[in-house]
């Protein structure tokens, strides 16, 4: 394989985030000049050219960032592109992506059989338009979504009560995360139960925080009383109170994931995710759902961080997935 270089990188995006990507990127010591954009696709110039190892670095408004080949005007020549820059002897992966119906879309008739592997390059093909195909490379690493433009393609369940289900299962997903059989997941804003439905469905009991009714489909589940929870299956109590009032005896023993996806700010969710570590000192996960009123909030980002590395966690990942709007997921373990 012959060395890979370009001045040139683009990212996919949920479209109406490219100013916060710039805003993300101008922040960063890389000196990536913005150069040219589309919805849900933009495309930054370094200084002096680049190689794979440059794309490490933490965009949370690009789902995929990519070493840029340049574009054609064919998805073939696209595809030309990038047989041509990468190992002959392995047949390669390559991603589809297109803008469609207001979003940048994985294409996943076209997926291989096999996922790929920790450390290997993936070529990139995305449509812009009739005439206009864009190729590019990344390597898959940790933390990356394994979907053609980091974007899973999940359909959500008739029987979901709502999108927090979706949300769930898309940052599931793109962070390839396990859950153990011995996790307790607390959920702050719990109604009306889409991650309980997730959740329960995975067998992970939950202890859900919400003063509103939850959906009928997760209270077959329910448990009366905390001391009532089983080891053998899981469960969901609801906590009906607000989360500011809940106390530790309400969580009980061995709760290990922190979630939320409550309508509130961050400062507000992060000050609770606070709390409830210090009530359960055993919670060694956090996956909060950040609703913004402005995606150019994603440059109080530090703070955020910094709030969570207060609390003990040294893993700290903030991405905006496909099924977000205003959203980002807020990812910390310990």
């Amino acid at each position: 394989m012959q060395h890979i270089e370009s001045e040139f990188v683009f990212a996919l995006t949920n479209p109406g985030a490219e100013t916060a990507l710039k805003i993300e990127v101008a922040a960063l010591p890389t000196a990536w000049r913005p150069s040219y954009q589309r919805r849900g696709f933009v495309t930054f110039k370094a200084a002096t050219a680049l190689t794979l190892a440059a794309l490490d670095v933490p965009l949370a408004c690009s789902r995929r960032l990519c070493l840029s080949l340049g574009h054609t005007t064919s998805r073939e020549a696209a595809v030309r592109l990038l047989t041509n820059s990468l190992p002959p002897a392995a047949p390669p992966i390559i991603h589809h992506a297109h803008y469609h119906e207001r979003q940048m879309q994985g294409i996943h008739q076209e997926l291989p059989a096999s996922q790929p592997q920790l450390g290997q390059i993936i070529g990139t093909v995305v449509e812009l338009g009739p005439d206009e195909f864009w190729a590019g490379l990344h390597r898959h690493a940790p933390w990356l979504s394994p979907d053609p433009a980091g974007d899973a393609g999940i359909t959500m369940p008739l029987a979901s009560p709502s999108r927090a289900w979706l949300k769930l299962e898309a940052a599931v997903r793109f962070f390839a995360l396990q859950f153990d059989p011995t996790d307790i997941v607390v959920e702050l804003g719990c109604a009306p139960g889409g991650v309980v439905l997730a959740l329960l469905d995975r067998g992970v009991p939950v202890i859900g925080v919400d003063p509103a009714t939850m959906a009928e489909v997760v209270l077959t589940a329910a448990i009366a009383h905390r001391q009532d929870a089983t080891p053998d299956q899981p469960w969901f109590y609801h906590c009906r109170k607000p989360a500011a009032l809940t106390s530790k005896r309400d969580l009980g023993q061995g709760v290990t994931w922190f979630m939320s996806d409550m309508n509130q700010a961050p400062a507000v969710v992060l000050t609770e995710c606070a709390r409830f570590c210090r009530m359960a000192p055993t919670i060694r996960h956090v996956l909060i759902t950040l609703k913004l009123t402005d995606l150019r909030q994603v440059a109080d980002k530090p703070q955020w961080f910094a709030a969570l590395a207060a609390c003990g966690f040294n893993t700290i990942r903030l991405q905006q997935l496909s099924v977000h709007h205003k959203e980002f997921a807020l990812l910390a373990m310990k």
